[in-house]
């Protein structure tokens, strides 16, 4: 049983517990019941607004929805074009935002440069890990010189809605949710009770003040948000930034956003200077393209409205174990073993005896079926060792019966890829009269090798 004043609450959901239990009752993880303070029943509870109160906050008169005003909604434009377009066209005012991402991937790095864009508007940089002058040397460092970007080193989370009153930022900017705490409740910093009393008091305040807030965030060795699962359902945009730290390509990804889409992606090139922003993707994508080597294949992917060329490797090999092995980076393991499988089958190619690696360059994950046809295109060329034009490439999605399905924005797609050069565009036969569609993966293979 809990003691006094305690109780057991799930890191990943959030559920609580009277005692604690080896499975979690909410989401049926194991291990993942931890136990936490609950506050005094002395101490004052952060108010609406934020705002320390000892009594309840009056309640709220129920309105009707002819005597609410609609409005228009209100953007902050914050200069850099991929942030925006992942955004929704800007930052939406009063909203929060939650920036997560793997060590040193460039979350505070991508929240500093806001000093450098938004000149004409007051940030205010909370750093709950890095003292004042660090974080100021990497401002120097990305040219951020402005006076309307004030730094706060402050875990507390009573002093930081204090200096929201007293500066009336229009963004605000938490560096990192784990780091703060709330006094009144005994947990550590960085527990879930502490993730959570912490987040919900910075977005009353939001909410209340009209004030832009960005929350970074932490990620597990799962590639989950650290902390509970219910953070990512009270804000209302939830970002990732993605990459390897050996390669200087990021990718900026909306999870949720409550005002924009979330199939953009921003594409970002990390240099000494920061992250800049990447006009065209698939020129960064297809750079280092190889052009005489088997087993390689342009395939193009639709990400929102943006239409992204890239490569798509396979290797092929014959297999030393009892059990082959298919690894991939990028793509789905499970599609990949469908399409071995439609291979084999409908294609005639012995693979059951071959190892098979594929991988997507430039950090990209490929959850786009056009992707079909050019990965059984590379892993097809990487059998046979056979490289393949290098203005080809291909969009489709290949069936179970090995029929190659047509595809959404196929006209889209081939501008981009023709734009890049690429005349020998393969496509599915039901929605294109060219002369490199197919209509079955046997006759994609037959014409290709």
């Amino acid at each position: 049983m809990a003691r006094k004043n305690t109780r057991f609450v799930c890191q990943v959901c959030g559920s609580p517990s009277p005692k604690w239990s080896g499975q979690c009752p909410g989401c049926g993880e194991w291990n993942t019941l931890v136990e936490e303070h609950l506050p005094s029943a002395s101490k004052h509870r952060l108010g609406r607004a934020g705002r320390t109160k000892g009594s309840a906050a009056p309640a709220q008169r129920a309105l009707r929805l002819s005597e609410i005003e609609s409005g228009s909604e209100s953007r902050l434009v914050t200069g850099n074009p991929e942030l925006d377009r992942v955004l929704g066209g800007g930052i939406v005012r009063g909203s929060v935002v939650l920036v997560a991402g793997t060590p040193g991937i460039g979350k505070s790095t991508l929240m500093t440069e806001l000093g450098a864009l938004m000149q004409d508007r007051k940030i205010l940089y909370v750093t709950g890990e890095e003292s004042a002058s660090q974080v100021k040397m990497r401002a120097e460092r990305l040219g951020v010189s402005s006076d309307s970007f004030l730094l706060l080193a402050e875990t507390d989370v009573e002093s930081i809605i204090s200096s929201v009153h007293d500066e009336a930022p229009d963004v605000l900017v938490v560096d990192s949710i784990q780091t703060i705490f709330r006094s009144d409740i005994q947990s550590a910093p960085g527990s879930v009770s502490q993730v959570r009393e912490s987040a919900a008091a910075l977005i009353q305040l939001s909410k209340a003040t009209g004030t832009s807030a960005f929350v970074v965030g932490h990620v597990t060795k799962q590639g989950s948000i650290a902390g509970p699962r219910v953070l990512e359902h009270m804000v209302d945009t939830v970002l990732h930034l993605e990459g390897d730290r050996h390669h200087t390509f990021r990718i900026l990804r909306a999870i949720k956003n409550r005002f924009g889409s979330t199939n953009e992606i921003g594409v970002f090139d990390m240099q000494s200077n920061g992250l800049t922003p990447v006009d065209n993707p698939s020129v960064l994508f297809l750079s280092e393209r190889a052009r005489n080597t088997s087993g390689s294949a342009v395939i193009c992917t639709l990400e929102g409205t943006r239409p992204v060329l890239a490569e798509i490797q396979a290797l092929v090999t014959p297999t030393s174990y009892s059990t082959p092995q298919r690894t991939t980076t990028g793509f789905d393991a499970r599609r990949l073993q469908m399409l071995l499988a439609v291979l084999e089958k409908r294609g005639g190619l012995p693979l059951s005896d071959y190892d098979v690696f594929v991988n997507v360059t430039g950090g990209l994950r490929l959850n786009d079926p056009a992707a079909d046809l050019g990965l059984v295109a590379a892993i097809a060329s990487s059998h046979h060792d056979c490289t393949i034009s290098p203005g080809s490439a291909f969009m489709g999605e290949v069936g179970l019966g090995g029929e190659v399905r047509s595809i959404a924005q196929l006209d889209v797609r081939m501008k981009e890829a023709e734009k890049l050069g690429f005349d020998e565009i393969w496509v599915p036969a039901g929605t294109h009269t060219s002369q490199n569609a197919v209509s079955r993966l046997d006759e994609l293979l037959q014409r290709l090798f």
